[in-house]
């Protein structure tokens, strides 16, 4: 079993209609969620224009608490109860930061992926560093820094991150989109 943090992202296409039951669906999901051990959040990442598929991301701690999650009575019922609000979905795990990029086979090339996290953490750092300049100026280097990971890496993880990654979305998938459209190509001739 995994000991560092799992992230499982779900593809749902709403149905016709049903666009508002979906987002109280998802909310109710990501609130049962936040009563699990190990449960490090969730987030919902919209379509882009013209397309109705939905990302949703759960994050815990491990594999071994991400398990009890999706085996447990509430989440059987949550699901149960959407059953009717999307069709298809498609579901992986992932590992560490990949997830923030897509599935495998169509995540940008790493740079892309270095300078979407970089775009994201460069303007909040420095922010960051000005504005608390006053009060952790006079800690030393090893207190200040344990300060300022402790509170960015969560803002990181959870809203800046992707945030960078939604608002640099065409760009990244630019490359990996040709990729795939590509390969699809080549292996219908």
């Amino acid at each position: 079993m995994s000991t560092s943090p799992v992230t499982l992202m779900v593809a749902r296409r709403v149905a016709d209609g049903r666009y508002q039951d979906l987002m109280d669906w998802l909310r109710e999901g990501e609130q049962l969620a936040t009563d699990f051990k190990g449960y490090l959040g969730s987030g919902v990442l919209a379509p882009p224009p013209g397309d109705n598929e939905f990302q949703i991301i759960f994050r815990f701690a491990d594999e071994q608490t991400m398990h009890a999650w999706e085996h447990s009575a509430s989440r059987t019922a949550w699901l149960a109860r959407g059953s009717d609000l999307f069709a298809h979905p498609k579901e992986h795990r992932v590992s560490g930061i990949e997830g923030w990029f897509g599935a495998a086979g169509v995540r940008p090339p790493r740079w892309k992926q270095a300078v979407a996290i970089w775009l994201a953490f460069f303007p909040v750092s420095l922010l960051f560093n000005f504005v608390l300049e006053p009060l952790l100026g006079e800690l030393s280097l090893l207190p200040r820094v344990l300060v300022s990971t402790l509170c960015l890496t969560p803002l990181m993880v959870y809203f800046f991150i992707p945030l960078s990654t939604k608002v640099l979305a065409g760009w990244l998938s630019g490359d990996s989109a040709r990729r795939v459209a590509v390969k699809a190509s080549a292996q219908n001739h």
